[in-house]
């Protein structure tokens, strides 16, 4: 069964919760620069929004990569990267419309959500259920 991610930005209260816990069941460190998730912050109009990979149907960041390296999950059906392939050219980024993909500075791999492999943790532990 596919699972779908909601994101209600309207319920965001930009605590951040789930970019610390995103870092951690990446890395196993709190760090939201390192998170998949990104909470920006409007500050003329007091909005939080969450950024995250939409997991597109069609999704460009597949189309736009030269080496296959990013690719549907059979289960999940989240797009994940396989760093085995990914030359770090940053064509998924240019190419995702909401800005949800990365190249990391030091290992020049692209990065993304997964969908926790299909539990997102990101969603377990919003506290408005901004993310569902």
């Amino acid at each position: 069964m596919k699972k779908l991610r909601v994101v209600d930005a309207h319920a965001c209260t930009g605590c951040r919760v789930c970019e610390l816990v995103c870092s951690f069941r990446r890395l196993e460190a709190f760090s939201p620069r390192m998170a998949c998730i990104r909470v920006l912050k409007n500050e003329e109009e007091g909005i939080d929004t969450p950024i995250i990979c939409r997991q597109c149907e069609n999704a460009p960041c597949i189309e736009a990569c030269p080496t296959r390296a990013l690719a549907r999950d059979d289960r999940t059906h989240a797009v994940v990267v396989s760093e085995e392939y990914c030359i770090g050219c940053g064509e998924c980024v240019e190419a995702c419309p909401f800005g949800a993909v990365v190249v990391d500075a030091e290992t020049h791999k692209a990065w993304k959500c997964d969908l926790c492999a299909g539990d997102p943790e990101c969603a377990k532990y919003c506290p408005t259920s901004a993310i569902q």
